[in-house]
């Protein structure tokens, strides 16, 4: 079964509650969930394998702790995902980018594909699929099944804020994939949207709205 970690550290909290408020401008909206993706990533990393390898030291050799493999990928699901990219890449540098691009149609609020370009060897990767809301689940599911088809087999979900229902969607769709999510919200409301939540990510993180 898939774990799901819902975040209660501080400093998470505090600047999921930044984001929150409407009157946060584009520009530090955009950085904050820059800085909360890399919060979340350094818990969502914390079951990483790693191996002892010998170094010398200005001293001495002795031996260290490094990641066994350091083969990760970051998969963002267009266009909200991509303001979660930097602050992952802050804290996991070596790793590589897809792009998974779905869009929800506004009457059956089904995802639908239009773009997915990933890493040659995502198969071997361990995969982080990064959205800020998880909504009705529906694009994180298919974006998952979407990797599941091309081989990836190590995944993981990263969201900033879910909703009770994607979340349970998400489980429910893929059991084997551990979920970590930054706040757990109160519903959806009639258009799918979540309560209270903070409106279209997509809109605040690119001013488009």
């Amino acid at each position: 079964m898939s774990k799901v970690m819902v975040m209660d550290h501080p400093l998470i909290q505090h600047k999921i509650g930044y984001i929150r408020r409407e009157d946060t401008g584009t520009k530090d909206f955009r950085q904050t969930v820059s800085e909360i993706a890399m919060l979340i990533c350094y818990e969502a990393t914390r079951d990483l394998k790693l191996q002892d390898v010998k170094i010398k030291t200005p001293i001495c050799e002795t031996t260290v702790k490094e990641l066994k493999g350091r083969k990760m990928a970051i998969v963002p699901i267009l266009r909200a995902g991509l303001g979660m990219v930097d602050g992952m890449l802050t804290m996991i540098p070596a790793a590589k980018v897809g792009h998974i691009g779905l869009y929800r149609d506004p009457s059956t609020h089904k995802p639908v594909e239009y773009y997915c370009k990933l890493p040659e060897d995502c198969g071997e990767r361990e995969v982080f699929v990064v959205d800020p809301m998880l909504a009705t689940g529906g694009s994180a599911a298919a974006a998952i099944q979407m990797l599941k088809d091309k081989g990836c087999r190590n995944i993981h979900f990263m969201c900033i804020i879910a909703a009770p229902e994607g979340l349970e969607a998400l489980k429910n769709a893929h059991p084997d994939v551990d979920i970590y999510v930054g706040a757990l919200d109160e519903k959806l409301n009639e258009n799918a949207y979540i309560v209270p939540g903070l409106g279209d990510a997509g809109d605040r993180i690119f001013g488009t709205k």
